[in-house]
């Protein structure tokens, strides 16, 4: 809003109260609250941001559990969104692992519970065939950069929660605010709500969704091709990002997608970046190179496989053949170990299945494999046993073990199994956080493989330069910037990954590095700024309160 016309385009009184973007709540001057029909609406008090989100923190730490801080901030984030982002921002460390995973897997659980609004974004579903773009062009505001849909089928690790999985698109939202300085006002999640086959919620009088069984096939697919053509005409620079689908419907929407609009799935390239990134690091500390690894996946879905093929990729870059890459990448899914010789793969698997004997779980596939690297990407807890870990320690002086599967419940391993079942010598890195490990006498940090580190980036490279396609390109260059910003300090106390603090500068890094392959490709709409870094930098949000009078 230009200055000149702020006050003649602001809401008055309680409406304004009651604008998330324009409530400043306690942080009203004296003279804001009697031009804007405030008087008496408010203590007497005029408080500062500051005292704002240090009252805020007091409340989220007086908390009993961590379901109820998140309540209380997203009740926060509905009611003052700079306020709620100044204090995620400043206090991001502590605050991600509650809006966002592990805790959001609860509030998903509970969501029909828990709801207090429904109007922080849409629920699009069979009611709404044939007037999909009429409802989006309901949304009061109009100028949409990014939408995170899901159809609430795989939420996490926890399966089919149907529209209660509407936690997932709001809380990534959130981070691409926080971690990339996207502007909340862009922000659109969406939830298609196709029915749900998880039978607690079909007899659950309080499931927020439809309470039918999902939707198949041409009926599915006609629902999400209007949807996705419905979004690019009423928000025709929009990134579209595809989360938690069901394996089969995720690689399958990608396909069909990615080529015709401005889309990527989280689960299969935003995971495939941050874990390729935590590789770089880990080989680092192991010493030789990425190429002279061989890695074994436990689980072959999409997270999986889009890690592979993105290794695939890596490892071709430094000398290796297709098939060269391909063999030094092993996948143990839920009847064992992917070769040749199995007749169930499909199409997807077969392409990573190696010659040679089978193995029927993990442990068996270590002990044939030999493996530099494990990586959980599997949602199946505690499958990294001790006896996993100790093989892993035997056969490898500095073994590499990521269990990368979410919420923290679902780890294949803890960072203290990690740690203790290979004598301090494992390299470690999970997809929810640990707390510090003391193992005799040493302090480990373990990193986090978030997603988090890449995908608000991705976003605000993508949405500042009107990116038209998002390739694979694009995940290998985040990969490489987040590796880069890994100091010898942070390798030093087990951390393979930057610190949160820092994740700003790292967004602010991956979308510069993101925007100049989309420049080079011919990708971008946006006439290429002189100054690539300080354009990108002048489009991050950063949440201060404005004056609205003079």
């Amino acid at each position: 809003m230009k200055k000149k016309n702020i006050m003649s385009e602001l809401p008055k009184g309680v409406e304004l109260l009651r604008d998330p973007l324009l409530n400043k709540g306690t942080a009203f001057t004296q003279a804001e609250r009697e031009a804007l029909g405030l008087a008496g609406l408010l203590p007497a008090r005029v408080d500062s941001l500051e005292d704002q989100v240090e009252r805020a923190m007091s409340n989220v730490r007086a908390k009993s559990s961590d379901l109820e801080k998140y309540i209380y901030l997203t009740g926060l984030q509905e009611r003052n969104k700079t306020l709620f982002y100044r204090l995620l921002i400043d206090h991001l460390a502590e605050i991600m692992p509650i809006v966002y995973t592990p805790t959001v897997g609860k509030a998903c659980q509970e969501y029909g519970r828990i709801l207090r609004s429904s109007h922080e974004g849409l629920f699009l579903g069979a009611q709404c065939k044939g007037r999909m773009k009429k409802v989006l062009e309901d949304w009061p505001r109009k100028d949409v950069r990014i939408i995170v849909v899901t159809d609430g089928e795989r939420i996490l690790g926890l399966g089919d929660l149907g529209a209660d999985g509407m936690g997932i698109p709001v809380g990534k939202l959130m981070l691409y605010t926080a971690c990339a300085g996207v502007h909340p006002k862009y922000c659109l999640p969406v939830t298609l709500d196709v029915g749900t086959n998880n039978e607690a919620r079909l007899k659950d009088p309080l499931y927020i969704g439809m309470q039918r069984p999902r939707l198949r096939g041409k009926d599915y697919e006609d629902l999400i091709e209007e949807f996705v053509t419905a979004a690019r005409e009423v928000f025709p620079h929009v990134l579209i990002q595809f989360e938690d689908f069901a394996n089969e419907n995720a690689f399958h929407l990608l396909q069909k997608y990615r080529s015709r609009v401005c889309t990527f799935n989280d689960d299969i390239q935003g995971t495939a970046s941050v874990a390729l990134a935590g590789l770089y690091s880990a080989v680092r500390v192991r010493g030789g190179s990425l190429k002279d690894q061989k890695i074994l996946f436990l689980g072959a879905g999409e997270a999986g496989l889009g890690t592979g093929s993105l290794v695939v990729g890596a490892m071709m870059k430094e000398g290796l053949t297709e098939k060269e890459a391909r063999s030094r990448c092993l996948f143990v899914d839920s009847k064992g170990l992917v070769v040749s010789s199995r007749t169930d793969l499909d199409e997807r698997k077969r392409i990573f299945a190696v010659d040679g004997p089978g193995a029927s779980d993990c442990l068996s596939a270590v002990e044939l494999v030999k493996p530099t690297v494990i990586l959980g990407a599997s949602g199946r807890p505690g499958t990294f046993t001790k006896e996993v870990l100790e093989a892993m320690a035997r056969i490898n002086e500095r073994p590499i073990v990521f269990a990368m599967s979410n919420p923290t419940s679902h780890s294949e391993c803890t960072a203290e199994q990690a740690y203790f079942f290979t004598q301090g010598r494992a390299i470690f890195a999970s997809g929810s956080p640990f707390p510090p490990v003391d193992y005799q006498g040493k302090l480990f940090s373990p990193g986090q493989s978030n997603n988090a580190y890449i995908f608000p980036g991705v976003g605000l490279g993508v949405t500042a330069c009107r990116v038209q396609h998002v390739t694979d390109e694009m995940f290998f260059v985040a990969a490489k910037t987040l590796a880069e910003k890994v100091t010898e300090e942070d390798l030093g106390k087990g951390r393979i990954y930057p610190p949160l603090k820092d994740v700003r500068k790292v967004s602010l890094a991956i979308a510069e590095a993101v925007a100049l392959v989309a420049y080079r490709e011919g990708l971008a709409a946006q006439p290429k700024p002189e100054n690539l870094r300080a354009y990108l930098e002048s489009q991050m949000y950063e949440p201060v309160y404005e004056s609205y009078v003079p």
